[in-house]
């Protein structure tokens, strides 16, 4: 699946202010700066019970990638309803210590790499726009989300 991004995407290019830049020197240019690959992820709300709901109608619990809590004592209450199988592991992306707290889980959806440069236009010297198209691949179970 190709995704079509256009990206105002500012170039510095002091090693070659006199070289024109083309699609290549871009390509080079952007791979190098570290942006892509990028995981495309999804914060799952364990404590929810609409994202309870929203694992159930995915088939994630049926394809045993989690569990679903689906009862709660009062005493339970903001506990998380939503735990995740050894399958799921694999696909489970570290999570940031300001969601800790808040019972999130980040899940990998799909890698997002870049696919080619299709367009280049210099704004000035030392700047351009550059239109490029991304794919994903290694695509997860979470991708039904």
């Amino acid at each position: 699946m190709k995704k079509l991004i256009y990206s105002a995407l500012i170039l510095l290019i002091a090693s070659c202010s006199s070289d024109k830049l083309d699609r290549e020197r871009a390509f080079q240019i952007i791979k190098e700066s570290g942006m892509y690959p990028k995981a495309s992820s999804y914060r799952i709300f364990t404590a929810d019970p609409t994202f309870a709901k929203r694992m159930l109608a995915a088939g994630l619990e049926s394809s045993g990638m989690l569990q679903v809590k689906r009862s709660q004592t009062l005493s339970e209450a903001g506990q998380p309803l939503i735990t995740f199988t050894e399958k799921a592991r694999p696909y489970l992306l570290e999570t940031p210590e300001k969601y800790k707290g808040d019972h999130v889980r980040i899940v990998k959806l799909a890698d997002e790499e870049l696919e080619e440069v299709t367009g280049v236009q210099m704004i000035n010297d030392n700047q351009a726009v550059v239109e490029y198209t991304t794919s994903y691949k290694n695509i997860s179970p979470f991708n039904v989300l």
